[in-house]
């Protein structure tokens, strides 16, 4: 896996602000994890019989698939401008 530089100018595209595109990226990048998990755990539970106490087996390596990183993920749909968002303080009560 090498390392790619991104550009300030490709972020500042989505943005003006540096602070609020890192909070964007970082927010979705959780919300990948969380759905990542919940997957996992119904596939799980899908998986597992109930009443059944017996250990599953671990998963073969030959099984794992490498997903790419949230964060890297979540990065790529920021500059792709596939994210939206809004301010909270623009919300009216």
């Amino acid at each position: 896996m090498s390392i790619k530089t991104i550009s300030m100018r490709e972020m500042e595209k989505q943005s003006e602000d540096v602070f609020e595109s890192v909070i964007v990226i970082s927010n979705r990048a959780r919300q990948i994890n969380q759905n990542r998990y919940m997957d996992a755990a119904i596939r799980d539970a899908e998986e597992s019989e109930m009443g059944v106490f017996d250990e599953l087996p671990p998963e073969p390596k030959e099984n794992y698939k490498e997903e790419v990183k949230s964060t890297t993920q979540a990065l790529n749909e920021f500059i792709e401008g596939k994210l939206t968002w809004r301010n909270s303080d623009e919300l009216e009560i």
